[in-house]
Formats: structure tokens, sequence, C-alpha cells
């Protein structure tokens, strides 16, 4: 079982002190899962050890280009590899073009399949669905079209509680106990309650990406209680001007967001160049929202543990 987030790229429009753009790798029950993919990404992928041909899934938060211009090299990358699996990405609509006309003009054919998903304008929407997952855009306010995205674990199974199990219970019997289902017999006589013969389910856990945007108490109600909210802080509250003027939000906006939605856990990032040093934007994030975290390069964040 696992749900883990590692922070790749955490600076803002520009790469500074070591900081590359914007990224971050999502693995949840080995489904191998990028988040935008801001220039360096590759470099990033190797030093952390990420598993780039299983990665199956990118979404692209908004086509400004510290959030995708690592992307192309990395699709050039998958295809001399010889990846022969398909690679699904979810972005705003352009991006089918800009990939295209690149192909175009190179000459070249991936060995692989790109399946673009274009996110709608407007209100939240599904993009992905399994048995285990979904993941909901989350409409964010910025210059161009842009949007977050919520990755929620459904509700898990039930758990055998093998103390309890009699000796001789039959595999089928077992597989619907595990399903959440009583078990009967043929004259539909009860033989096992489910719940005598398990555990209540593991918890399930969830991440709201919440890219560039201007403040927007909007988002708080979709957000509402999440393990980990990850959005950006761009400035500190004394350059605030700066994040009216660019739709980007402040260390202490970005807390307020938290704390209304009383989140668990808040990451911060999309650090602005001006800043060398980062401590002083946790220390302010957390005057408002205390569970406040720095969007390290390299940290694996375990959400079964916060």
């Amino acid at each position: 079982m696992s749900f883990q987030l590692t922070i790749l790229g955490s600076s803002g429009a520009l790469p500074a002190y070591g900081r590359f753009p914007s990224s971050q790798y999502l693995n949840i029950k080995k489904q191998h899962i990028l988040i935008d993919c801001g220039e360096g990404i590759q470099t990033q992928l190797k030093r952390f050890s990420i598993p780039t041909h299983k990665i199956d899934k990118i979404f692209i938060s908004h086509l400004h280009g510290d959030h995708y211009l690592g992307l192309m090299g990395l699709l050039f990358s998958m295809h001399l590899n010889r990846r022969t699996n398909d690679l699904h990405l979810y972005s705003q609509p352009g991006l089918d073009q800009i990939i295209t006309l690149q192909l175009k003009y190179s000459k070249s054919v991936l060995n692989y399949k790109l399946i673009f998903h274009p996110i709608p304008e407007g209100n939240s929407v599904c993009l992905y669905e399994d048995k285990s997952l979904t993941v909901d855009t989350i409409p964010l306010k910025h210059k161009v079209p842009c949007t977050g995205f919520l990755f929620r674990e459904k509700e898990k199974p039930r758990r055998i509680d093998k103390d309890k199990l009699p000796k001789n219970i039959l595999l089928e019997h077992i597989a619907q106990l595990k399903s959440g289902k009583d078990v009967f017999n043929e004259e539909g006589d009860l033989l096992y309650k489910n719940t005598e013969y398990t555990l209540p389910p593991r918890p399930s856990h969830s991440f709201a990406y919440c890219s560039d945007t201007a403040y927007d108490e909007n988002i708080v109600a979709q957000i509402k209680g999440v393990d980990l909210l990850y959005h950006e802080a761009t400035f500190m509250q004394e350059h605030m001007d700066k994040a009216v003027m660019t739709l980007h939000s402040t260390t202490l906006q970005a807390a307020k967001i938290a704390s209304l939605a009383k989140v668990k856990c808040l990451l911060i990032g999309h650090y602005s160049a001006r800043y060398k040093e980062l401590d002083a934007l946790q220390l302010e994030a957390a005057t408002v929202f205390q569970n406040t975290k720095l969007a390290i390069e390299g940290e694996t964040i375990d959400l079964e543990k916060l």
C-alpha cells in the first residue's frame, strides 16, 4: 500500500538557487503519475531514481512554460529508451498541437502512442477513474486557463481477520468476505456475517494540487479535509502587490485556504526567484496554518504517515 509524493521542481517561473521549475511525482499503489513537467525534469527524475519508464499519466496544470517545457525532451527520451506503452497526457487544449508541431518538423514518430485528454473549462470534472482512484479538476484563477488536480482514493475493502476465520472456510467464501459481502449457502442461510470476520478498511487518502492561482475561496469546498494540500505560495505577504498583479498567491493566502478547508497538512511551493532562503516563507505561513511544509526537491511525503 502506498500514497507517496516526491517533489521534483519547486521554483516559480525561473530556475533559481538550484531549484527547478514545477514538477511532482505521485506513486499511488504502483500507479506512477507526473504532475507538471518543467525544464530539467529528466535531470530530476534520474537524480531521485524515479522509474521514468513506469510513468503512464502526466497531468499538466496549464500552458505556461515553467509547467510543461520539460515535456518534449522527456517524450523523446522515452522513445529512445524503446517505450511501447501508451502515455496519457491530461492538459488544457493546445498541448497536442504543441507536441504534434515539434514531431512534424523534427520528422519524428514515437514508438508509443500519446493519448490526449483535454481539460474542459468551467466546473470541476472527473478526468480519470478506476476501481481505487479518482482524479478531479480543481478550477483555478490565473492568467491563462489553469486547473489543479484532486487525487482521491476510493473507500478500501474491509480486511480479513485471519484470527477469526474458520479453518475449513472455502476460498470463494473468503473472496466474498473481502468484497464486503455476507456469505450464504445455497438454501439462503447465513454462513458468515461480513463484519464478524473482517476488520475495518485502511484509511483512504487524498491529495490536492493547486498550481498557479490567485487567492480563491471557491476551491475550499472541493478540497475540504484532504490529507495533503499543495498550494502555490509564490510570494511572501510583503509582496502582495506582485501576487495581485501576476494572479499568484502569498504564503498567508495559501495558509488561509488550508485553514478554511481544514486540511491535514499544507505544502507550499512555486517560490519566486527573489527568495534564496525559504525558511521565512514557511514561518510566515505557519502563523496562520501551523502544519505547513516547504516543497523541497528530492523529499518524499508519505501520506499514510501524515
